[in-house]
C-alpha cells in the first residue's frame, strides 16, 4: 500500500501532451503524411456506422442500404463541417474583419483541425436525405437509427484535438489539467509555460459517451420513432455544448445578443436547444402512427406484400366457410347428413324418415285433398321438409 501512494504522489498531477500527431509513409515522389486527426475521425466514423448498422439491421431495412446512404451522408457531412469551422472562425481565412490578408489555401487542409459539428450535422442530413430516397425508406427512420452512433463519433473524433493540442478550456488548478506544449502555436501568448488548461476534448468525450448509454437506454425503454431520438440527441448533446463551449478560449466569432456577448457556438447550442425541444415535444403529442415502418410508401419489399395477401387455400377456406354460413350445412358428409335428417343417433333415422315421408305420400294421393288451402299446404310442405327444434346442432 505504501508502495502504491507513493507511485500516486510521483505521478504527474495533469494529462500530458501528445508527443505523437502522426507518422510519414514513403512514396517514390515524397512522403505521405497521416495525421492522428484524421485517424480519430475515422476511427470514430467506423465505431458509428458499426453501432448505427446493428440498430439498422433491427428495423428490418433492406441490405446494403446502410451503406448507400452513408456514402453520401459522410461526404457532404465532412464539407459541412469544414464550411461551418470557417465561417465560425474566418480570421485564418480571410483575415481579420475579412481584410484579405488570411489564407484561403488553409480552408481545404482538414488535416490541421477545424470541422464544426453543426455544418456537418446539417449537409449529413443532407446527404442521408439522397441516399435514403434511393433506398427506399424514411430519412427518419435512419435519422433514429443512426443517433446514438453520431453521438459516439463524436466521442472519438473528439480525441483529434488533444492530438492538434487545440480547442482547450481556459487556466485551471484541477489535477486533470491538460498540459499544452509551450512551443505549440496555439498556447496561449502570455501566460506561463507551466500553465494547466480545461481539457474541454475530454469533457466533451465522456458526456458524449454518458449520452450513447442514455440514448439506448430511452429507446429500448419507449421505442422512440420519427425523428424523436435524433431530436432527443440534439437536445442532450446541446445541453452539455453550452457550459463545454463556454469554457474554451480559442478564437471564434463573439455574437451579441440582448446585451450578451458570447461565442457563436454557445448561442448556436441554445437555439438548436430550444427548437429541438419543441419539435420532441410537437411530434410527442401527436401520437405514433399506425403502422410504423420504416420504409416509403409505396416501396416496401415484395415479401411484405406477400404476406399480407390471403393464400389461394385461404381464399378456399373463406369461401366454403361463406357457403356453410348461407346454406345452414356443412361440406362434410356425415354431419350433413346428421344435420340434415335430425340429427338422430344412428344411421336408421335416415330409413324412418324414408318411411314417414312415403306413408304421407301414399295418404295425400288416397286421401281427400279439396280441403286443403294454400295456406295449411304451405305449412305442412314446411313442417316436411324442415328440422326439428334441435337442427344445426352438434351432439
Amino acid at each position: 500500500m505504501q508502495s502504491l501512494l507513493h507511485a500516486a504522489a510521483l505521478a504527474p498531477m495533469s494529462i500530458p501532451s501528445p508527443s505523437w500527431s502522426g507518422f510519414d509513409i514513403p512514396l517514390p515522389w515524397g512522403s505521405l503524411r497521416i495525421h492522428a486527426y484524421a485517424l480519430c475521425i475515422l476511427l470514430g466514423i467506423v465505431l458509428g456506422l458499426w453501432l448505427t448498422a446493428v440498430r439498422w439491421k433491427r428495423r428490418g431495412t433492406p441490405e446494403g442500404s446502410l451503406w448507400d446512404i452513408a456514402i453520401w451522408a459522410i461526404p457532404f457531412g465532412i464539407v459541412g463541417g469544414r464550411l461551418y469551422h470557417v465561417f465560425s472562425s474566418p480570421d485564418a481565412y480571410f483575415g481579420p474583419g475579412f481584410n484579405g490578408t488570411g489564407d484561403l489555401s488553409l480552408i481545404p487542409q482538414i488535416w490541421r483541425g477545424g470541422l464544426g459539428i453543426w455544418g456537418a450535422v446539417v449537409l449529413g442530413v443532407v446527404g442521408a436525405w439522397f441516399g435514403c430516397r434511393r433506398s427506399g425508406v424514411k430519412l427518419t427512420a435512419f435519422l433514429d437509427a443512426a443517433a446514438p452512433g453520431l453521438l459516439l463519433a463524436q466521442a472519438i473524433g473528439r480525441w483529434g484535438n488533444w492530438f492538434n493540442q487545440e480547442l482547450f478550456g481556459g487556466p485551471t488548478t484541477l489535477p486533470w489539467g491538460l498540459k499544452i506544449d509551450p512551443s505549440s502555436p496555439n498556447f496561449p501568448a502570455g501566460m506561463p509555460s507551466d500553465t494547466l488548461f480545461h481539457p474541454t476534448f475530454l469533457y466533451e468525450s465522456l458526456w458524449d459517451i454518458i449520452g450513447v448509454v442514455i440514448l439506448l437506454v430511452l429507446d429500448r425503454r419507449f421505442h422512440f420513432r420519427r425523428g424523436r431520438l435524433f431530436w432527443l440527441y440534439a437536445i442532450y448533446y446541446t445541453l452539455g455544448r453550452v457550459w463545454i463551449e463556454a469554457l474554451r478560449i480559442d478564437d471564434a466569432e463573439q455574437i451579441n445578443f440582448f446585451g450578451i456577448t458570447a461565442r457563436l457556438n454557445v448561442w448556436t447550442s441554445i437555439i438548436v436547444f430550444v427548437a429541438a425541444l419543441i419539435i420532441f415535444i410537437a411530434l410527442t403529442l401527436r401520437g405514433r402512427p399506425v403502422p410504423d415502418s420504416a420504409y416509403l410508401t409505396g416501396r416496401e419489399p415484395a415479401a411484405a406484400a406477400v404476406e399480407e395477401a390471403p393464400s389461394s387455400q385461404e381464399d378456399d377456406e373463406r369461401n366454403s366457410t361463406i357457403v356453410t354460413d348461407e346454406t345452414g350445412h356443412d361440406t362434410d358428409p356425415p354431419v350433413s347428413n346428421s344435420g340434415a335428417h335430425g340429427n338422430l343417433p344412428n344411421n336408421q333415422s335416415d330409413l324412418g324418415h324414408s318411411a314417414e315421408r312415403t306413408e304421407k305420400t301414399e295418404e295425400s294421393d288416397s286421401g281427400d285433398t279439396s280441403g286443403t288451402d294454400p295456406q295449411s299446404a304451405g305449412t305442412a310442405a314446411g313442417s316436411a321438409s324442415g328440422s326439428g327444434p334441435e337442427a344445426g346442432t352438434t351432439k
